[in-house]
């Protein structure tokens, strides 16, 4: 059992997306057939410069037609009870049921490590946890009971910090939401360090549509927490005040 940390690899993503966006968009606003549109001699390059127009108007269903697959390890549960929210996506998780954590990793909030002290504290519980689980399923053993029928019931002491691994498969739009939400300063650190790390992959894959992805406010120009805020933009509140306020 080892601290441990995150791990992405991109598995798969919707071949010639830019093309596929493109038709789907244009199949919208066309008397003509998305099936010859396909064919049509059309760059790159002006497929972007369309997808970019509408897109700044606010349509953005043809987007879920493309999807993006990832790998992730080396995270926490308390990061993919968060994650599994996002209801219009697919999700494959290792099962603490089928799996033996015997040996499990863990995720170490950068505020715990930072203090040796409280880190030291930290990686005592990890151990002590881990030896309650040992227990656990030896006692199970002892009555005969091995396998998932033992770490089905030894699983719930593992704590929220313990490493698992799941495969995403997240459409366009739908990952757009995702970053919306979850690259924005107040998201927790663990999810919103994951969200950059996608977005940086989707960026570089498909920039006509990520290359202004990112949390919401970066798009609206002011923050919808309220007094919540981080501050970086004025809320929606402070600028219909400041509206009201103008001659």
């Amino acid at each position: 059992m080892a601290a441990t940390h995150a791990h992405v690899k991109l598995l798969e993503m919707t071949e010639n997306p830019l093309t596929l966006i493109y038709v789907a968009f244009r199949q919208c606003y066309s008397p003509g057939w998305a099936g010859d549109m396909c064919d049509q001699k059309i760059s790159e390059e002006q497929k972007a410069g369309f997808i970019r127009e509408v897109l700044g108007s606010g349509h953005e269903s043809p987007l879920e037609h493309v999807k993006f697959t990832f790998a992730i390890e080396g995270v926490s549960r308390a990061l993919t009870h968060q994650l599994v929210r996002y209801r219009i996506a697919s999700y494959s998780q290792q099962s603490q049921r089928y799996v033996n954590m015997n040996d499990f990793n863990y995720i170490v909030p950068p505020s715990i490590a930072r203090d040796n002290d409280l880190r030291q504290r930290f990686v005592a519980m990890m151990e002590q946890i881990q030896q309650g689980y040992r227990a656990l399923v030896d006692g199970f053993t002892r009555k005969g009971i091995t396998g998932e029928k033992a770490h089905e019931d030894a699983r719930f002491v593992l704590p929220q910090a313990a490493e698992t691994k799941i495969v995403v498969t997240m459409n366009c739009r739908e990952l757009l939401h995702f970053f919306s939400q979850r690259c924005c300063r107040r998201a927790q650190w663990e999810i919103r360090a994951l969200a950059d790390t996608l977005l940086g992959i989707c960026r570089e894959k498909l920039p006509a549509v990520f290359e202004h992805a990112g949390a919401k406010c970066e798009r609206l120009g002011y923050c919808t927490e309220g007094k919540f805020s981080c501050g970086k933009y004025p809320t929606r509140e402070a600028l219909i005040q400041g509206s009201e306020k103008s001659p």
